[in-house]
């Protein structure tokens, strides 16, 4: 201090200092990214794309189970005695009819048969069949 520094300007850290600052501020870092920051370790993002990949193909099933049961002959009537059915029922129901079977996939799809029965029990009323249903290209 003898060249008129002082303060923070004369400061000089060790080099022992500087090592432990920088293992801190890694340390730190990290703990700030992996818990607000969104970072994933590679176990995680593999267990959340399995997550999404069994849900879009249960959404996927649901839809065309929808399709079936809408599109069956006795449909009002299988819609009533859904509705009757308590809530964990219904998804037994939905498999026993044969509606959650898709061609080419062997066995049930993990909450597909449930996902199919929560969509049916939320119509008032089944859509009309026939040509007054909207058609698309997509």
């Amino acid at each position: 201090m003898q060249n008129g520094e002082s303060g923070w300007s004369a400061y000089r850290p060790s080099k022992t200092l500087w090592g432990w600052s920088i293992v801190g501020a890694s340390a730190l870092t990290m703990v700030l990214g992996f818990t607000w920051g969104g970072w994933t370790t590679s176990g995680r993002a593999n267990v959340m794309t399995e997550i999404a990949v069994r849900d879009a193909k249960a959404d996927l099933v649901a839809s065309i189970c929808v399709h079936n049961f809408v599109s069956a002959s006795d449909a009002q009537e299988n819609l009533k005695a859904l509705q009757a059915k308590s809530s964990w029922q219904r998804d037994d129901f939905i498999t026993e009819g044969g509606w959650a079977t898709v061609a080419g996939i062997d066995g049930t799809v993990t909450n597909a048969a449930d996902t199919c029965a929560d969509q049916l029990v939320k119509m008032k009323e089944l859509p009309r069949s026939g040509g007054d249903a909207p058609v698309t290209d997509s």
